[in-house]
């Protein structure tokens, strides 16, 4: 159920209604509009007549219910308005969300060396990228696989911050790691296989960094925002939501079935910034490009980007990375794309 107020409502009258909200045993989360205040309230709201709460204060304009299982996410949680996650890099404050340009992150998949994740991460800031992704933790399929240097590949990548200037986006598999892995990174990943991972999805939510949460290989939207959902509960409200593929019945051409579609559909639904990884979606570097235009023009808020500086070398996900050159000409085809709908950066790259 949301609260809207009317435009020029007095804060003492706000908190006021939030206290006597507080007394029904509901939690009022306050949401500061351009030209109006929201209150989401979070409870049993289910015998509550929102004809009977609006008549608490004449400053109330409306009442409403939310319908949707995932109140916190939903978009009229909001009144309609989107939210957006500021994060703080050595190149200055990037901004996630649908009113901004669009926030590209590349990198390797995993975490090899210093010398690998230093030169990657200058050749992508250098084209415009913002973050470096790449893995200190790898789940993998198969036991054997490589699977990350682990802690000490979380050095390497404060190294791969230095160097460039760009933001860290690294994945956190475990609840134990997550205080060592949140002091390097600037945004936790959750991956598709830890999407339902519910005891880590609370502790990365009782924590202050914005959480990146990847759509399980077979997740569905519900799904996929319910699991938001617990992080939101916890009390961190930076949350992006990564499409990177889900499982279909036809896997013989691409890795997976990218779902661009989701990117209209979750714009209705939810509030928070929507990203694509077109590179797990098709598994083949050969296919990244294309699908990463197609999700600037459908309204992507952010893309991720597999890059390597010699992906027939990489350790892990080669065939689906995209060297450095071919990471520059893919950016300066989505500038193409992106200035004409407002969602490109025209200033200059800083140099870290």
């Amino acid at each position: 159920m949301i609260i809207v107020m009317k435009v020029g409502s007095p804060e003492a009258e706000i908190n006021r209604i939030c206290e006597e909200c507080q007394e029904k045993d509901l939690t009022p989360e306050k949401i500061v509009g351009r030209h109006k205040v929201v209150i989401g309230l979070v409870g049993d709201t289910a015998s509550m007549d929102p004809l009977q709460l609006q008549e608490i204060s004449p400053w109330i304009e409306s009442v409403m219910r939310v319908e949707q299982p995932f109140k916190r996410a939903s978009r009229a949680f909001r009144h309609g308005q989107p939210s957006e996650v500021v994060v703080n890099t050595p190149n200055g404050a990037v901004t996630f969300g649908e009113n901004h340009p669009v926030v590209v992150v590349a990198g390797p998949c995993s975490v090899e060396n210093e010398d690998m994740i230093v030169k990657t991460a200058k050749a992508v800031q250098a084209s415009g990228a913002k973050f470096l992704r790449g893995g200190a933790y790898k789940p993998r399929t198969s036991p054997y696989s490589f699977q990350g240097h682990g802690e000490s590949a979380l050095g390497l990548l404060a190294a791969a911050r230095e160097a460039s200037g760009l933001g860290i986006i690294t994945e956190v598999m475990d609840t134990a790691d997550v205080e060592k892995v949140a002091e390097v990174a600037d945004v936790l990943q959750v991956g598709a296989r830890n999407m339902q991972n519910f005891p880590l999805l609370k502790k990365v939510g009782s924590q202050d960094k914005p959480v990146l949460l990847k759509r399980g290989m077979s997740g569905t939207i519900e799904e996929w925002l319910m699991a938001a959902e617990y992080i939101l509960a916890a009390g961190n409200p930076n949350v992006i939501l990564c499409e990177r593929g889900i499982r279909t019945f036809d896997r013989r051409y691409t890795r997976n079935t990218l779902d661009l579609s989701v990117v209209p559909v979750l714009r209705s639904l939810t509030h928070l910034p929507i990203m694509i990884d077109p590179s797990h979606g098709t598994g083949k570097s050969e296919y990244v490009p294309a699908m990463a235009k197609g999700a600037l023009a459908v309204g992507t808020d952010s893309l991720m980007i597999e890059v390597h500086p010699n992906p027939s070398k990489a350790w892990s996900d080669g065939a689906q990375s995209l060297n450095p050159a071919e990471f520059d000409e893919l950016m300066g085809d989505l500038s193409l794309i992106g200035q004409p709908l407002g969602r490109w950066e025209t200033t200059p790259v800083a140099v870290g």
